[in-house]
């Protein structure tokens, strides 16, 4: 069964009057995660697409980058992004909701973070305000400052692009404990791992672009190091 009739599913559980963000109360087990965090990129990703004033066509075709949908599947996609933008609910209440079904794992809340801002700059501009938002959404998760930048460092066209920041590390490690960082991104990139930790199947498209940038951050700090 594809993820989108699971996603229906939970949206049909919803009683009347009930704000989407209830849903993320009743996903708490795997592979019920996996349907919780298909919703929570797509809902915080509505909430998002309106924090610069617009949606976009680039914004909404933004989610083929994170998840891939099927031609079938479009409806149900669709219907999970009105819902998202038509409701009352904040993208705080929406967040804080997320965050407690997980609980105290933070890597699918670093992983759904990185999908929006796949949606944020699939405009070609990052606006101050999805900045704003992005970083609230990330306090929520309790994600740490500077694990945020490392992210906004990647996907930010006019952000500073340090690789030591992309890596998590600090520029007076030595090469060895850096190169050990970098294998251990790479571990925690591999498909197997992101399904592992709630990820759907749909959405680890996600690590080919991020396994890039980490490679590629890598090969700067390893050939700077070398001359």
């Amino acid at each position: 069964m594809s993820i989108w009739f699971r996603i229906l599913d939970a949206l049909e559980a919803l009683r009347a009057g009930e704000s989407l963000s209830a849903v993320f109360a009743r996903l708490r087990s795997d592979p019920e995660l996996r349907v919780g965090f298909a919703i929570a990129v797509i809902a915080l990703g509505a909430k998002m697409a309106k924090a610069d004033g617009q949606v976009t066509r680039d914004e909404v075709t933004a989610f083929r980058e994170v998840f891939h949908i099927a031609a079938e599947d479009e409806a149900a996609a669709g219907r999970v992004f009105n819902l998202a933008r038509q409701d009352v609910a904040g993208f705080e209440d929406y967040a804080k909701r997320i965050k407690a079904m997980y609980r105290d794992n933070c890597a699918p809340l670093v992983d759904l973070v990185e999908g929006l801002f796949h949606i944020a700059i699939a405009d070609g501009e990052y606006h101050p305000n999805e900045d704003a938002f992005l970083q609230r959404v990330a306090e929520i998760f309790e994600i740490s400052e500077a694990h945020f930048r490392r992210l906004r460092a990647r996907f930010v066209p006019d952000a500073k692009r340090d690789p030591y920041d992309i890596l998590g590390v600090d520029p007076t490690m030595d090469l060895s404990e850096i190169k050990s960082a970098y294998r251990s991104l790479v571990r925690e990139t591999h498909p197997d791992k992101m399904i592992a930790r709630g990820v759907p199947e749909e959405a680890v498209q996600m690590a080919t672009k991020r396994l890039a940038e980490i490679n590629g951050a890598w090969d700067n700090i390893a050939l700077a190091r070398a001359t």
